[in-house]
């Protein structure tokens, strides 16, 4: 194996991406080198790109999600060997990042593949998962709520309201999925109506038009369920979505968002707000992801948890920068983009 490998940089911050050689990273304690298939983007890539947010180095490798096949295993790690497939969650540093054809993860949050996905498949999973487990479950980043996998099935939510604004988003899709699995009813989310199927197939209950403003979506919700709404996820989290959202909230409920708060919590009505954060490394999220991420194989292999929809893009590392460029203008929806590192010329 060559020492240099291919990656997709940002030389500078805020800078344009370019096509660069690297060297190939060796594993440390509890750490795999993984030889990447399939590398998906979100919409955070282009964030850092446009606002030079996340990331203090420079030059930069970016991409969270991973997926692919282990070529080295790290002292210490038992539970995986060369040759497995797995899919892991990156983080902002280079040696561990996904736009390149080599990459570092962390054993606790890396998973075996099952037989039934493909690397395409397993790469749409690790950002968008773990967004909607912390923002659900983290007792600081989150709603706290109690994690169905750690206990009986008598599901504490049940008959417990939901609402998920952006539910054929990535992070959406994966919230519908987990709200499930811990036993909400009814299950209610907005997206476009041409997602009305997909939602629903991630186990929406009720959905609604994304259009609707605050008031017209808190009467149809009214004529759904008398329960108040206690949990809103706001999947989109843009000033307008937030402000329906916050419209949607019963007292004391929680709104979990994805970007930072424009609603104001001052109203003396207990309503609180969480900006989530969900990179697994984080202090706050290490034991709540390492936990989570246990079940992945078994929730993918079972389909307790389902990919999202994707699409290949094109020319390998260099794909991903018209990739970028397209979920900027809003021209992708419902659909997760991945990039095959290896097929870069």
């Amino acid at each position: 194996m060559s020492s240099q490998q291919k990656a997709l940089v940002l030389p500078k911050k805020q800078g344009s991406f370019e096509l660069s050689s690297r060297s190939i990273p060796s594993p440390g304690a509890g750490q795999l080198l993984v030889k990447i298939q399939s590398a998906a983007l979100n919409p955070v890539d282009y964030k850092i790109k446009d606002a030079g947010i996340f990331v203090t180095q420079y030059p930069a490798v970016l991409g969270a999600d991973i997926a692919g096949i282990v070529e080295e295993v790290g002292e210490g790690v038992e539970n995986f060997g060369k040759g497995d497939r797995v899919l892991a969650h990156g983080k902002f540093s280079n040696d561990f990042a996904a736009f390149q054809q080599y990459t570092l993860t962390d054993a606790s949050f890396t998973a075996k593949i099952p037989a039934s996905e493909s690397f395409d498949s397993a790469a749409t999973v690790p950002l968008g998962l773990d967004t909607a487990v912390v923002g659900l479950y983290g007792d600081q980043l989150g709603a706290g709520i109690t994690r169905p996998w750690t206990k009986s099935t008598d599901a504490d939510e049940s008959k417990t309201p939901i609402v998920i604004l952006g539910g054929s988003s990535s992070v959406g899709s994966y919230t519908i999925q987990l709200a499930r699995l811990s036993g909400f009813y009814p299950i209610i989310t907005t997206a476009s109506p041409s997602n009305e199927e997909l939602v629903k197939g991630y186990g929406a209950t009720h959905f609604f038009d994304r259009n609707l403003s605050g008031k017209q979506l808190l009467a149809a919700i009214s004529e759904v369920t008398d329960g108040p709404v206690k949990l809103v996820y706001d999947a989109i989290s843009l000033p307008e979505t937030q402000s329906v959202a916050w419209e949607l909230l019963a007292d004391n409920g929680t709104l979990v968002l994805t970007l930072a708060a424009s609603v104001k919590e001052n109203e003396g009505r207990g309503r609180r707000v969480i900006q989530t954060f969900a990179g697994p490394h984080a202090a706050q999220n290490e034991e709540l992801c390492s936990s989570s991420w246990a079940m992945v194989e078994k929730w993918l292999s079972d389909g307790t948890i389902k990919p999202n929809n994707y699409e290949i893009l094109p020319n390998g590392l260099e794909g991903i920068i018209g990739g970028l460029e397209r979920m900027k203008l809003g021209q992708v929806s419902g659909t997760k983009l991945v990039a095959h590192p290896q097929e870069t010329q």
